[in-house]
């Protein structure tokens, strides 16, 4: 059916996304390796189902959303998985993050098999995931994109043609790269004016509204003050990116020292425990 879409992945990301393709009149049939967390959109008249080869059966459309390299691998190309199972024609959106060599295997593997893969990733958190205001970053050929566009424009607010397959992964990374090294500068810096004894509010006000102002300044300072480090985009995960920032770089022979270092606090933090917290939680590693 043309508005049926598959989703795999119903984390912090991907329930709010599933609920805003349902709220666009699209018919979802939703699969978590946890079932437990779609209960909420089966509660708005999402189709739960107990395997990817039931969700993705006849499916017009199927959307990823999962955690990382692995998980896609198992979601895309595991004998039960969405290559394997989805009918010829289908559009595979993949929002994963993921690497570059990774989104190229999983389109190389749907061409074969007459599927079309977009790689998707996407710039925004919770808050931007539940209020349809994600970016997509799309790798891919054009057609099949145009042909997604209602569906990302369901689910986010802009979608950027990047290039050819793998281009949205890249392009992803570098994203998050930058937005890592701002979220380290962010906690130096106030940890810093802490120190000194410069007034929380006043620090807030000002970086928030000066040349560095931005949304994480906004977002971010305000969670490192308050020490509520609750999940918007976890650190954990943002270590991995970097991780696989630099192995990109590595690729292209390209010096990336800033990164480095930034990584390395980020997996700090993460081996010390703070990898379920957001990534402002970095703070706790400069700002004891």
């Amino acid at each position: 059916m043309p508005n049926d879409v598959a989703f795999a992945g119903l984390g912090a990301m991907g329930a709010p996304m599933a609920a805003n393709l349902l709220a666009a009149g699209f018919t979802v049939r939703a699969y978590n390796r946890s079932p437990e967390k779609a209960a909420a959109l089966e509660a708005r008249g999402a189709r739960l189902c107990r395997s990817l080869s039931e969700a993705v059966a006849d499916a017009a459309f199927v959307v990823s959303m999962v955690a990382d390299d692995e998980a896609t691998r198992q979601v895309m190309l595991a004998d039960d998985g969405v290559i394997a199972r989805a009918a010829p024609g289908t559009i595979v959106i993949d929002s994963s993050t993921n690497t570059p060599a990774m989104a190229r295997e999983v389109a190389q593997a749907a061409s074969a098999r007459g599927i079309l893969h977009l790689d998707a990733p996407v710039s925004g958190s919770v808050a931007q995931a539940g209020n349809r205001e994600l970016v997509f970053m799309v790798g891919g050929d054009e057609a099949p994109l145009e042909r997604a566009r209602p569906l990302l424009e369901a689910m986010g607010r802009m979608t950027i043609h990047c290039g050819p397959s793998g281009a949205g992964a890249t392009i992803k990374l570098v994203n998050n790269m930058l937005s890592g090294t701002m979220n380290a500068a962010i906690a130096e810096a106030i940890a810093v004016a802490l120190a000194a004894g410069v007034n929380p509010e006043a620090a807030q006000a000002v970086l928030a509204e000066g040349a560095a102002g931005s949304r994480l300044t906004r977002t971010k300072l305000p969670k490192m003050l308050t020490r509520n480090f609750s999940p918007q985009f976890q650190l954990g995960l943002m270590d991995k990116d970097l991780r696989y920032f630099l192995a990109m770089a590595q690729q292209v022979d390209q010096p990336a020292p800033i990164a480095a270092l930034v990584r390395s606090q980020f997996q700090a933090a993460r081996r010390a425990g703070l990898g379920g917290l957001d990534v402002s939680a970095l703070f706790l590693q400069t700002g004891r």
